[in-house]
């Protein structure tokens, strides 16, 4: 489900300073996309082609997300796992609308998609970054992925976005159907989060064989396991589950750091959430439980990823906005900015995001990659305000530009 069909624009692109996804230099060439593919730079190309003028600016890989909830259409759990699909997956056609004309062609969705709305994204129905997704994330009772209060009388099995699922032979049946269904990754609920009723932050979720078995399964597919976690201890149990992606990550300490190193596993932090959630949380819905577990993992984020980098694990980056939050996507990447440096985080917004989802036409320019670009009215590693500011750059997607429309 995950092999992309492009859609054939062919485009020139004169006088751009080109950012490949990794090199700190820009190089001074045209680029070529025929067909939806880029060309290497000697390839002859019909010279009818329509051309865009990039000169003074820089052209970048198109951004990736790696951690967008399609479905989330509310800060509220429950609210999001109890409306009508119809209802969601329409909402769900905006955001991913508004995600693109932000920049970012290529995103994954780490608790929802599914089948359908893949496949009405490949089959033109509506114009979408690429689409990776897990399907419903998988909690244990009383974890992360369970929105009932313990006051409720509500028997909640699962949404488009969360599903409780207890014991490992339960699990592995729940990771085949998953990758049946197309899921590029399987999500996992590995400790407690800020906008679940009842769980404690840092407490480890799932057993060890639990995990285990979700990863083997995930592994023998040739698929891995993204895991929400916050703590240290949470996160090297993940790490002895077999999990590849950690998810937020804010409580890394440095020996935990080094372990993720050593496990080849990769920090998706989403920092624009919790500052988000701290200005804007109470007036949406947050409760004061909610707020205080937010409090407790807002400034701890920008330490974790300087943890990360100092150990040697590659950084993606993630927005995990909810609901409403949604209009402070592009906050994010100032977010990150500030605490990795611009190139880094171009870096992890392309080529270490597409490592993660392991595709190499995605997140570069180079010969073979998808036609996936961005043209900016300038050099953002100058200025680096041309990567959130009302100046968005123009957005070309499989060689075709998309049409402008409102990124907020």
């Amino acid at each position: 489900m995950t092999q992309f069909r492009t859609r054939g624009g062919s485009l020139r692109i004169r006088n751009g300073l080109l950012f490949d996804g990794s090199s700190a230099s820009l190089d001074a060439r045209d680029l070529i996309i025929r067909e939806g593919v880029m060309l290497d730079p000697d390839d002859s190309a019909p010279d009818d082609i329509p051309e865009i003028d990039a000169r003074g600016g820089v052209v970048t890989p198109g951004f990736i997300d790696a951690h967008l909830h399609a479905y989330a259409v509310s800060l509220k759990l429950l609210h999001n796992e109890t409306r009508h699909l119809s209802y969601v997956a329409l909402l769900a056609r905006r955001r991913l609308g508004a995600a693109l004309r932000r920049g970012f062609t290529t995103v994954r969705d780490v608790a929802g998609g599914d089948a359908g709305l893949h496949t009405a994204i490949e089959e033109g129905l509506f114009t979408s970054p690429r689409y990776f997704y897990t399907g419903a994330a998988l909690s244990q009772t009383g974890g992360h992925g369970d929105p009932t209060s313990p006051d409720d009388t509500l028997c909640f099995h699962g949404g488009p976005g969360l599903e409780i699922v207890d014991g490992a032979d339960a699990l592995r049946v729940a990771v085949r159907s998953r990758l049946h269904g197309g899921a590029h990754a399987i999500k996992i609920m590995a400790s407690g989060g800020v906008t679940s009723p009842t769980d404690p932050l840092k407490i480890p979720q799932y057993s060890l064989e639990e995990i285990r078995t979700v990863s083997e399964e995930a592994t023998r597919r040739g698929s891995y396991v993204a895991a929400h976690a916050y703590s240290s201890e949470a996160i090297q149990h993940a790490l002895r589950g077999g999990v590849r992606s950690i998810e937020h990550g804010n409580l890394l300490d440095a020996v935990t750091a080094r372990a993720m190193a050593d496990a080849g596993a990769y920090l998706v932090p989403t920092l624009v959430t919790y500052d988000a959630m701290s200005r804007r949380g109470g007036e949406l819905g947050m409760t004061a439980v909610g707020l205080a577990k937010n409090a407790e993992v807002l400034d701890r984020g920008m330490t974790a990823i300087e943890r990360a980098y100092g150990a040697g694990v590659p950084v993606g980056f993630g927005s995990d906005l909810m609901g409403e939050l949604e209009t402070e996507h592009l906050h994010g990447l100032r977010l990150q900015a500030d605490v990795a440096g611009v190139l880094e985080l171009l870096r992890s917004v392309t080529s270490v995001n597409a490592a993660l989802l392991r595709n190499d036409r995605i997140g570069r320019i180079g010969p073979g990659a998808f036609g996936d670009v961005l043209i900016f009215d300038g050099n953002p590693l100058e200025d680096p305000s041309l990567l959130w500011s009302d100046r968005r750059p123009r957005v070309v997607l499989d060689g075709v530009p998309i049409g402008a429309g409102p990124s907020r």
